[in-house]
């Protein structure tokens, strides 16, 4: 009884043990398989038996195809189809192949199976397709080749094993594309992105009629950027002969020489600094920059800007700046408007210009090529007079290229000489103080916190001389006109700091006293290396 009962408990188990492989088994081909897409003409086939293995003649990739001998009962009950797909998982130890197939009803091509195709992905998994010679020798001479070979000695059923195939899925869509007469009006459904990589495969496995109609497809149709891309790659790896790929070169390839772009380059700038219409000039100039910054997708290999291009478009546009200013003062301008420019409002025309100046300068930022122009901007005496005796309204554009300089250099993206920095600030900081309300209220853009920071900044970088100059100015502008003027209490406190207490052991300065403990204080005492205060005369001491 002991023996019977554990006999019965043993034989459960083991059917629960098979029961659970079976399962497991069919768990995992469906999670490994799950992409293969059914058409109307796909059919489930009952599981069979796989041939066990045989001698691997070895060679690689798709031009050196794997080619092995095997023979293989098919059922007689079933029709011959020119080519049968099978998908599995190909587990170790595992037998079972389940999966579609696909039947194509071609009189032509009616006859028992006699080549069996094996692809086996990079990621383990195994595709089988069972068909017929006559296909894949009618359509690829890397199959034709690999069949006469085989039959000159053997016969039965060929096998033809593909190894390490990138996309299963595209290896068999280009095979499926043997059996279609029009080529290029299933292209119509797979896309350009699938298109592609049948092109890739195709011409690896020598199938002209697919390279053909592929070429045709791509070459008729519009490209996104991502496609263009991957076309480009896949032109740099393979060669072909088919005429159709000229017309796909002259698309990808440009055909101009770097004297071509540049020219090009300077006539753009050129249209949109004399262009008319506001909001025509506001769209282009952000498409124009676009394609000359250095960090756009488009300029990977371009080449640099020619500044004396742009140099020569920034002179004509200060020019103009000059003329209009000149006109707004009641002088004689240099250059006389044209007609459809003198019929639009003065400021207008000066905030034109003064937009174009910046947009210029923000390329040659990006470039690093805008040291020059600091120096342009500090030699233009006229502007500066003119700047005195001009209505407030119309003098504070004048300090929107000041501004701009001023951040360029305050956030290290502009590298100028101590010279350089000491003539710009000397000539245009006073009629920054001026300005600074009008450009509060008349923004345009301009972050008038990051203007602030950076004017400190920019102070902080002269010696503490001229530093001393320009701070006692700003400290008086600032005591008289309050918000109308900017804010620099925190490079005055680090200026303050390195003048008077730099062999101090007082450091804290900056953070425990606010802006408007340095305002309202009207005299700070000098400390002495022991902390107190020197009181050795009546009035306390400032020295530099």
């Amino acid at each position: 009884m002991y023996n019977s009962t554990r006999f019965k408990s043993h034989h459960r188990q083991r059917q629960h043990q098979h029961t659970t492989t079976s399962a497991a088994v069919s768990h995992r081909f469906t999670a490994v398989v799950p992409g293969v897409a059914l058409s109307p003409l796909h059919r489930l086939v009952r599981t069979i038996q796989a041939p066990p293995p045989s001698p691997i003649l070895s060679l690689s990739d798709h031009t050196r195809l794997r080619v092995r001998r095997t023979r293989y009962p098919y059922p007689t009950s079933q029709p011959p189809t020119p080519l049968r797909l099978r998908s599995c998982p190909s587990p170790a130890g595992s037998s079972l192949r389940v999966g579609p197939v696909i039947d194509t009803k071609d009189e032509r091509y009616s006859r028992i199976f006699d080549v069996r195709l094996n692809l086996k992905g990079k990621n383990g998994v195994s595709l089988i397709l069972e068909l017929t010679s006559e296909v894949l020798m009618e359509n690829s001479l890397i199959f034709a080749d690999l069949i006469t070979d085989y039959r000159k000695n053997l016969s039965g059923l060929c096998r033809i094993e593909v190894p390490d195939v990138e996309n299963l899925n595209v290896f068999r869509e280009t095979i499926e594309l043997m059996f279609d007469e029009d080529i290029e009006k299933k292209l119509l459904k797979i896309g350009v992105f699938r298109a592609i990589d049948i092109l890739e495969v195709s011409e690896g496995i020598k199938f002209g009629r697919g390279v053909s109609s592929c070429l045709k497809y791509l070459e008729a149709v519009p490209w996104t950027e991502e496609e263009e891309e991957k076309l480009r790659i896949l032109f740099s790896k393979i060669k072909l002969d088919d005429s159709t790929t000229k017309d796909i070169l002259a698309r990808l390839c440009s055909l101009g020489s770097v004297d071509s772009q540049q020219t090009l380059a300077k006539q753009l700038v050129w249209s949109i600094t004399t262009s008319v219409d506001a909001n025509a000039r506001s769209e282009l100039k952000s498409l124009v920059k676009g394609l000359l910054c250095k960090s756009s997708v488009y300029e990977k290999d371009f080449p640099d800007l020619n500044k004396e291009d742009i140099f020569a478009v920034c002179e004509s546009c200060l020019s103009l700046l000059v003329s209009l200013f000149e006109e707004a003062s009641g002088a004689d301008p240099c250059e006389k408007p044209t007609k459809i420019e003198k019929d639009k409002p003065l400021l207008e025309r000066i905030s034109k210009q003064v937009d174009n100046i910046n947009w210029l300068l923000d390329i040659l930022l990006d470039h690093q090529m805008a040291e020059e122009f600091v120096d342009m901007w500090v030699a233009q005496v006229k502007l500066l007079k003119i700047h005195e005796n001009a209505s407030p309204m119309i003098r504070y554009e004048l300090s929107r290229v000041s501004a701009m300089l001023f951040i360029a250099m305050g956030t290290r993206k502009l590298h100028c000489r101590s010279e350089t920095r000491l003539g710009i600030l000397r000539v245009w900081f006073r009629p920054m103080l001026l300005d600074f309300g009008w450009l509060q209220r008349c923004r345009k853009g301009l972050d008038m916190k990051a203007l602030e920071e950076a004017m400190g900044q920019a102070l902080l970088t002269l010696p503490l001389r001229e530093q001393y100059t320009l701070f006692m100015d700003w400290f008086q502008c600032f005591s008289k006109h309050g918000t109308e003027c900017p804010n620099l209490s925190k490079a005055f406190q680090i200026w303050w700091r390195r003048s008077f207490l730099r062999n101090s052991e007082t450091f804290a300065v900056e953070s425990s006293v606010s802006p408007s403990m340095v305002l309202n204080a009207p005299i700070l005492v000098k400390h002495s290396k022991s902390g107190g205060a020197d009181h050795s005369s009546g009035t306390p001491k400032l020295s530099l």
